[in-house]
Formats: structure tokens, sequence, C-alpha cells
């Protein structure tokens, strides 16, 4: 896939993309009962949520005809259902079909009474790019979120928040627009919520506190927070968004993890100290100053066809135990609804920027401090199309010098073949003797095989950072280039009339490119490879692999990229031509197969002092070659 050599140095390389490819493709598969199950399981969920509707109706009237001839009979249904939180379901806020609405520019957010929490969340910059759309992105819309606290009161009910109305209260701080939404049990007994929302941030304070609820709930167990969110699919291909979908978390000071892309993944952590659902360009985030002490998490794959589920992700839900202090609850919080944008995350000093799946160790630390400040800085000035190619030819000069390293050993290696050959030949019923001489062989002409794949395996941090940073980065969404009118997502010509299995139902251009020039380029490489590296006896010729693979690779590439960002498969056609001149001036121009037989040659004429390392392998070959003769003597 990448611009190294597809030869037994490099097949490490590959073999990654290979595991790539197999867990795609164990991923996306499903057989027609699981389908059947599933849509069994969504209609009983359904009808469920409907049965508890209607109950919450019957159970806790509105205003209507009969609350508003018989206000006694009202209140006496919800003292016996509620308790003294009957309070807050007789102010004139409890309308369930109320919310407040709070914009900052940026975000749009409503918050309804019933529930008090945020019921749509509409990010005003930007738009869902899949067919057909064009509608602003909603991280919240729809009841497709919900935050719940679950408690028990002295009098042994347990209440559920999502089912309660809070008092609103919007006023003004500064800049700042404070909303109060409080459920109360008297006129200064409550549980609030406090929402302040800045001018142009993404990020919001949010508080949770008590007051005067000591003698009312049960402050000897911990309140149950509940967080659940389902992704809207705001992408063209709902299989890649959701590939890179899923539920990330802080914990135990400052460390990250993730959960994975099964069907269904969970995970108790402690010490959590923030919740992200990252939904690949845009991230729902709740934040703490207090770390929750444990927090049971869950994310279910809800993509099993993507012909079918087309309009949902993953589900995720988050419980944390909110412990009393001194008969109070007190939590400072923050809420993020905003792009997955590594710049933005990152300003905020909170350890935010792990959100971004940018690779771990030495892989997260180039794309943070190489290619993300090279690449801000390239597009800053030039169109991002532009800045790409400019970026991609800037990688491949920087990696020319091990390209050239690791042609020039397998020059060496193709010529001094002859002579691995007559040893073979001539210790052929020796192994031990016909593998001394060939080391010797290897010390005299200056030729080591590791050297040719040295370079190869340092290319494939670079290679893994890059396949990282390009679907991570944010900058690319909505940005066109030529036929693409949006590096983030596919690059399509044409729409099929039918669904190829992990292909699609379109055609991308970018990545046909790309498969062609990682073609040419390994028929040009692949026979020099071969020669290179003589067949061992007992092992498979490599050879005939690599003849194979100059066919299967390219078609890997097309079926895989298909559907990824057009961004990405840009790059690799860009750094498979690149590659292909740079390979072309190196075999045709600077390493010439009569200079490099040459340079063997003066090499073979100098004399040759062993190293440590060497002597020791000398003195254990010699060893086993002893030992060897005396087993055969004793006979």
């Amino acid at each position: 896939m990448e611009e190294k050599k597809f030869d037994v140095k490099t097949l490490v390389g590959f073999g990654l993309i290979m595991l790539l490819l197999i867990w795609m493709l164990y991923n996306q598969s499903s057989d027609a009962e699981a389908q059947r199950l599933e849509q069994e399981k969504k209609e009983q969920v359904e009808s469920e949520k409907q049965q508890q509707l209607t109950e919450n109706e019957n159970d806790t009237p509105v205003a209507n005809d009969s609350t508003a001839t018989t206000p006694e009979v009202s209140a006496a249904e919800y003292k016996n259902a509620l308790g003294a939180f009957a309070y807050s379901a007789t102010l004139p806020s409890a309308k369930a079909t109320e919310a407040t609405e709070i914009t900052n520019g940026l975000l749009t957010l409503k918050i309804a009474n019933k529930g008090g929490y945020i019921t749509s969340a509409r990010l005003n910059n930007f738009e869902q790019i899949h067919e057909g759309s064009g509608k602003p992105v909603k991280l919240i819309h729809d009841n497709n979120a919900n935050l719940n606290l679950q408690f028990q009161t002295k009098d042994n009910r347990i209440l559920n928040t999502q089912d309660l109305h809070f008092e609103p209260v919007l006023s003004k701080d500064g800049d700042n627009q404070v909303l109060t939404m409080r459920l109360k049990a008297g006129a200064e007994q409550y549980l609030e919520y406090r929402y302040v929302v800045k001018p142009n941030e993404y990020m919001m304070d949010f508080s949770i506190r008590t007051q005067g609820l000591s003698n009312v709930v049960n402050t000897s167990k911990p309140i149950d927070l509940e967080w659940q969110l389902k992704g809207y699919r705001n992408a063209k291909s709902v299989t890649y968004e959701n590939r890179y979908t899923e539920l990330v978390y802080e914990y135990e000071d400052g460390k990250d993890d993730y959960l994975g892309q099964g069907s269904a993944d969970a995970e108790i952590a402690e010490d959590v100290t923030y919740i992200a659902y990252k939904q690949h360009f845009f991230t729902s985030i709740l934040l703490t100053d207090t770390p929750f002490k444990t927090a049971d998490l869950k994310s279910e794959n809800l993509v099993k066809d993507e012909e079918i589920d087309t309009t949902f992700t993953k589900n995720f839900v988050a419980k944390v135990p909110l412990a009393f202090k001194g008969g109070e609850l007190s939590y400072n919080m923050n809420w993020y609804y905003g792009p997955s944008d590594y710049k933005i995350l990152n300003s905020y000093d909170r350890n935010l920027d792990e959100v971004m799946p940018l690779g771990w160790g030495i892989f997260g630390w180039i794309n943070r401090y190489i290619f993300i400040p090279l690449f801000g800085a390239l597009s800053s000035f030039i169109p991002y199309g532009i800045a790409i190619i400019i970026f991609t030819i800037l990688v491949r000069l920087v990696m020319s010098p091990i390209t050239y390293k690791s042609y020039l050993s397998q020059a060496k290696m193709k010529v001094i073949r002859p002579e691995i050959a007559e040893l073979n030949e001539k210790y052929k019923k020796d192994p031990m003797k016909k593998q001394q001489e060939t080391m010797k062989l290897y010390n005299k002409a200056g030729v080591s095989p590791m050297a040719g794949c040295l370079p190869a395996l340092m290319q494939i941090p670079v290679f893994y950072a890059l396949f990282q940073f390009f679907p991570s980065y944010f900058d690319l969404r909505q940005k066109s280039f030529l036929w693409a009118d949006d590096l983030s997502s596919y690059d399509s010509i044409a729409h099929l009339p039918f669904y190829i299995p992990f292909y699609g139902n379109h055609v991308s251009l970018f990545p046909i490119l790309a498969s062609l020039a990682i073609f040419f380029y390994m028929k040009m490489t692949t026979g020099d490879q071969s020669m290179a590296q003589p067949p061992q006896e007992g092992m498979p010729d490599m050879g005939k692999i690599m003849k194979v693979m100059i066919y299967i690779s390219p078609v890997m590439m097309l079926i895989f990229f298909n559907n990824y960002a057009s961004g990405l498969s840009l790059y690799y056609f860009i750094s498979n031509l690149i590659t292909i001149g740079i390979m072309f001036v190196i075999k045709n121009y600077i390493v010439k197969e009569d200079k490099v037989h040459a340079m063997i040659q003066e090499h073979k004429a100098k004399p040759k002092k062993q190293g440590k390392f060497q002597q020791r392998m000398q003195a254990m070959m010699e060893q086993a070659q002893e030992q060897q003769k005396n087993k055969q003597i004793k006979k």
C-alpha cells in the first residue's frame, strides 16, 4: 500500500494492511438471522418506549381540561406519584413541550423543561454531506440523546429526572448566557443544572448541585447519572464514518483508552475525568473537575448492513455515580459539542487531543509534532489539494535516502548472487558450512542482508502515521480538489445501479489511480528484488510470491480505499508516482550495476577485521560444526 518495496523485507508493513482489511471484512459480515433478531429488538424497544410515554402521560398530567377543572385532584395525584417533588410538577413550567433555546454563533442548543437536559445541539457552521442531505449537523436531535439522574427519596421512591419537570431561568453574566434548570421539592429545595454558554465557544460550563434536599433525598448512596447518545450519520459512507466513531475516555490521572469497534463493547473504568462520544468529525464530551469514582461504559455498533442501517452509527451509554458530600451534591463539569479538530481540542489543555486517533507511541508523535504543523502551514496559504501534493513531495524527499539505501542493498545482493549460488551448490550437504561461508562472503563483500530490511522497517512509522493523519484531519472536510468535492470523503465519479460487497455502489477515481501507480511501481522493482534474494533451501520462492503480489496489492488498494477519504488516496497516488521517479533516477543514474560491482571488488581487496559480534558468531558456528562432525564420527 505504501511506497516501500513489497518484498520479504517489507511484508511486515503489508501484513498490517492485510490485517486491517480482514478486520473490515469480519466486522461488516452479518447473516440474515442476525438482521432479523436485530430488527425484532428494535421493534421491541420502540414498543416499550411508546408504552412508557403513554404511562408517563397518564401518571403525570399536564395542563388540560381535567387538570384545569380539578386542580386539587391533580395535586393529589402528583403527591402520590412524586412525593416532595410534586411541588415541581405543579409549577407553570411543567409543560413537556417547552424548551429554552440558546445560541452563541457556533452552537444552537435547546434545553427541555422535562428532564432539564439538552434535547437539540446544532452546529451552525457545518452541514451533513451524505447524498441528498445538506442539512446542518445536529449532534443531538429527535430524542437521540438523554441525560438522567436516578435517585432514591427518603420515603423509598425511585425517581428519574428525565421524567420530571425543571423550572428554567435564563440570565446574563457579562457576555455569557446562564440557564439554571431547577427540579424543586420546595421554594428553596431543589436539584439544579446550570448551563453557562460562552460566545463563539464549543465548550460550555455545566454544574449539578443540590440545595436543601438532605431531608428529601437518600444521601447515603450516590445518585446514578446516565448519559446516552446515538450518533447520527453525517458523511457519505456510513461504514467509513462508523470506523472512526468510538467512545474515548480519560481515567486515573491522565491515562486514556477507548472502546473498540465490536458489535457491543463494555468497560468499567475508575477515576474518570472525561467521556467523549466521538462521531468521526464531530464529538460530544462530558468533562468533570471532580473525577467520577467509576464509570460503566458501553458502545453498541448500530450498522449491521450499510444499505439498511443508514441513520445512526453507534449507541453510547455511560453510567457514573455522583457522591454526596455533607448531605449535598456539587459537581462542576463541562460539555463540549463541536468538531473533532485537533487544534481546537488541544487548545483547551484538558488532554482532549487524545480523542483524535493519531496513533500511539511514535506514530502519534510524528502526527502531532511533524505532520499536523507541516500540513497546517502549507494549507494556510495554498488550496488543500495542492497542499497534499506538496506535502507528499516533501515527505518522499525526506524518505528518499532510505529508498536509496534499500535499493543499494538490493543491488549489492544482486551482484554477489552468483557467488552465493556457488556456495549453495558446493556445500549443499553441509548446511552449517554453507551458512558459515555465506557469512564470510557477506563480510568480505561489505554486504548485509539486513541493510535492505532496516530502511524498509523505518518507513513503517511514517506510513502508519499518514494512514491515521488523513482520515482524522478535520480541515479536509468539505474541501474540494479537481473532481473530488470533499477530500475527507470518497471521490465518486460514477454511481453503480447495484451494490458490490466490500466495494460499494460507486466508483472512486483516486483509488484507481493509486492502484495503477502501485502496480507499475511493483512491476518496476519486483524483478530486481527477486534477483537480489536467491531462493533458500526449504523456504518458499519469494520471487514467485512477489509476482503474485504485483496483482493482489493494487486490487486490495482499489477495494479497501474506494470508501476512504479521497485525500488519503490522492496522497498514495502522488507518493507512488514520486517513488517511481526516484527509483528510475537511482536505478539508471546513481546505482549502476558496474559501479556496484566495482564497489564490492574494492571492498574485497581491503583487509578485514571482524567485530566482536562477528567473532562470536564465527566461534559459535565453528563450535556447532565441530559438534556435528563428532556426532558423525561416533555414529
